[in-house]
C-alpha cells in the first residue's frame, strides 16, 4: 500500500523526516510569531527596525484596547459586522446544500447528473471573473454598500461546493433508511430532518468549519461589494487602523490577531467533528 508508513523506510529517510518536519514547522510559524510580536510592540520597536527581536517594551494592553478605540476606528462595528455576516451566511449555505444534496443523491430525476455537474462547474470558475457582473448585478438590485449583498453573495458562492460535499456523504448512506421511513409513512421533511440530517452531522460541523474560515477571512468580496464602514468586514476593516500620514503596524498586528480568533476558536471547539466529518466513509468494512 502507498504511502508507507515512515516507521517501515530506511534510517536515511526516517532521519530526513525527523529533521525536515521541525524545520517545517518553524519556517511555517515564523511569520505568525512576527506578527504576534508586533501586535505586542510600541512605536520605538518598529521606528528602530527591531522587528524580530523580542520587544524593548510591551505594550499588550494598550494596542489591543487603542484597536477598539472609537475614536481612532470603528472595530467594534467591524468585528460585530463580520458576525452579523458570517453566521446567516454559514447556517443558510449549508441548509440549502444539504437539501440540494439529499435532492441529487435520493431522487432519480431526468437530468440529475446534468444540475450536479454544474454544481461542480461552479466550484473551477476564477473567481477574479466574476467581479464586474456581481458588482453590476447587486448595484441593479440596490443591494450594493450592504451586509446583505455580503450574505446573500457568499450564500450563493457557497452553495456548490458545499452541494458537492454533502451530496457525497449523503449518498453514503443506506438507501434502506429512506425506504423503510417512507413505508412508515414518514413525509420527506420528516426524513430529512429526522434521519438524514443527524446521520451526516460530523460531515455538516466539518463544511461549517470550512465555510466559517472562508467567509470570515473574506477580503476581496468585502472589497468589491462594500465601500461604507456601516456594512464592512473586520478584514476589509483592517485598513482603518491606518494614519494619514504614517502605519502603526503595531496596531495592524493587533487588529489581524483579533480578527484571526474567531476561526482559531471555531475550529478548536469543533475540531474532534471536523476531523470526524472528514474521514467519515474513508473506511470500508
Amino acid at each position: 500500500m502507498y504511502p508507507a508508513p515512515i516507521q517501515k523506510s530506511k534510517l536515511g529517510w526516517r532521519i530526513i523526516y525527523r529533521i525536515s518536519v521541525p524545520v517545517c514547522l518553524v519556517l511555517w510559524l515564523l511569520p505568525m510569531v512576527a506578527i504576534v510580536l508586533t501586535s505586542f510592540r510600541g512605536n520605538a520597536d518598529i521606528i528602530s527596525g527591531n522587528y524580530w527581536g523580542w520587544p524593548t517594551e510591551l505594550q499588550i494592553v494598550e494596542n489591543y484596547t487603542e484597536i477598539f478605540n472609537p475614536s481612532r476606528s470603528p472595530m467594534l462595528q467591524y468585528f460585530v459586522n463580520s458576525i452579523i455576516i458570517t453566521l446567516p451566511a454559514v447556517f443558510f449555505a449549508i441548509f440549502f446544500s444539504a437539501m440540494a444534496g439529499y435532492a441529487l443523491s435520493i431522487y432519480k430525476f431526468r437530468g440529475r447528473i446534468a444540475l450536479y455537474t454544474l454544481f461542480i462547474a461552479g466550484n473551477f470558475v476564477p473567481y477574479q471573473i466574476l467581479m464586474i457582473p456581481v458588482r453590476l448585478l447587486f448595484n441593479q438590485l440596490g443591494l450594493l454598500d450592504t451586509k446583505f449583498a455580503l450574505i446573500l453573495f457568499h450564500i450563493a458562492f457557497q452553495t456548490g461546493f458545499s452541494t458537492f460535499f454533502l451530496r457525497n456523504f449523503i449518498a453514503d448512506l443506506p438507501f434502506a433508511l429512506v425506504e423503510s421511513a417512507r413505508m412508515e409513512g414518514a413525509s420527506e421533511s420528516r426524513i430529512f430532518f429526522g434521519i438524514i440530517i443527524p446521520l451526516i452531522r460530523p460531515a455538516l460541523a466539518s463544511l461549517g468549519v470550512l465555510l466559517f474560515t472562508f467567509i470570515w477571512n473574506d477580503f476581496f468580496w468585502a472589497l468589491t461589494l462594500v465601500q461604507s464602514d456601516a456594512a464592512r468586514p473586520i478584514t476589509f476593516g483592517l485598513q482603518a487602523l491606518r494614519g494619514q500620514w504614517s502605519i502603526s503596524w503595531n496596531l495592524i498586528a493587533a487588529g489581524s490577531i483579533v480578527g484571526a480568533l474567531p476561526s482559531i476558536i471555531v475550529f478548536f471547539v469543533l475540531q474532534k467533528q471536523f476531523i470526524t466529518g472528514l474521514t467519515l466513509g474513508g473506511v470500508k468494512e
